[in-house]
């Protein structure tokens, strides 16, 4: 094994791969009928972000992700069975088939949910990380979006409270150069998204390579400063190999555009460099696929046999049966007695 290199590449090449064949069966169990809904946004292509950013998160992290978020969750330890299972609306799903691809959740695992409107769960990790803050521990929030959301005024009131209040918040965004079939080049008079987050008072990151390992260990250092230092802001530069949604052929760009632009694959490059390094072989990557592909034909399998549910289904989750107004309000007065004596 080569000494400048360890098993980080290793993780985020499997953690990568695993997306991919992930959402590749997505498709197909799209095409076969058995999902919940037209409106799949594969992230084919975008996988080197999520993959980073992630394993440098620790326990008690949160965070949020946009309509394009199954790479995201999968990466810090989505249960692909569930997640699939929720994609077909199934009963077994994270969500009892109730979110469907774009409203998967899981707060165990820190996962404050996923949302389909524009930079719709952005301001959510302000009021995460606003509790952290009150509550002193060292956790960050994290809301992941596309370069579609940098257009969005929720984006620029949540770096602005997030920089007046100086929290533990990191704006993530994975700009695939397409929003929706508008190309980044017609929708920004800057593309310079940095200087934006800059001008907040943020620190900044700007990915704009293959080389995951080299994004994991710069990710890493940026968001341990966030945990002492106050908000930042992280740009992914990728390429979306395939249209905005699955029924989207993407007649807007060329086929060479295309053809061009998915020779910028991170998993190719990190395969390369795996080879190059000597930290597995030929038939080792091999191997590892293999089983990721396994685990994935398993998940679509188990989604497909999973049960849907009954119909007085849709009369539960509605609401919280303890909820009242004297709980909250004893919460709210709890929270501000603890912050009268810091």
């Amino acid at each position: 094994m080569n000494s400048k290199s360890n098993s980080i590449l290793k993780d985020l090449y499997t953690t990568m791969k695993r997306i991919r064949v992930f959402e590749e069966r997505v498709a197909e169990l799209f095409v076969r009928g058995e999902t919940a809904g037209t409106m799949l946004h594969l992230s084919i292509g975008e996988e080197l972000g999520p993959a980073c950013v992630t394993k440098a998160m620790q326990d008690g992290d949160t965070f949020t992700t946009h309509h394009r978020g199954h790479g995201i969750f999968l990466a810090r330890g989505g249960n692909p069975d569930k997640m699939m299972a929720e994609i077909a609306g199934k009963k077994d799903g994270y969500c009892k088939g109730k979110g469907g691809s774009m409203h998967i959740a899981d707060m165990n695992l820190g996962h404050l949910g996923a949302n389909a409107i524009v930079g719709g769960g952005i301001p959510t990790v302000v009021g995460a990380a606003l509790s952290y803050k009150y509550l002193n521990n060292n956790n960050v929030s994290i809301a992941f979006f596309g370069d579609g959301a940098m257009q969005q005024g929720i984006l620029y009131e949540s770096m602005n409270m997030a920089s007046l209040w100086n929290l533990p918040v990191v704006f993530c965004c994975i700009n695939n150069q397409y929003g929706m079939g508008t190309k980044i080049d017609d929708a920004v008079g800057i593309k310079d998204f940095s200087a934006r987050a800059k001008s907040f008072g943020l620190d900044t990151l700007h990915i704009n390579h293959l080389d995951a390992e080299k994004a994991f260990l710069d990710v890493k250092d940026l968001i341990e400063r966030t945990r002492n230092d106050g908000p930042s802001f992280i740009e992914v530069e990728c390429y979306r190999f395939f249209g905005h949604a699955r029924k989207d052929k993407s007649p807007y760009r060329s086929e060479e555009e295309e053809v061009e632009n998915r020779k910028f694959d991170p998993i190719n490059f990190a395969k390369e460099k795996i080879l190059a390094d000597k930290i597995l072989n030929a038939n080792d990557i091999l191997s590892l696929d293999k089983k990721i592909s396994d685990e994935m034909d398993v998940s679509m399998k188990f989604a497909m046999e999973s049960p849907v549910n009954e119909e007085s289904e849709i009369f539960t989750d509605v609401y919280d049966e303890n909820y009242s107004i004297e709980s909250v309000d004893n919460k709210i007065r709890n929270i501000l007695k603890i912050n009268e004596y810091k």
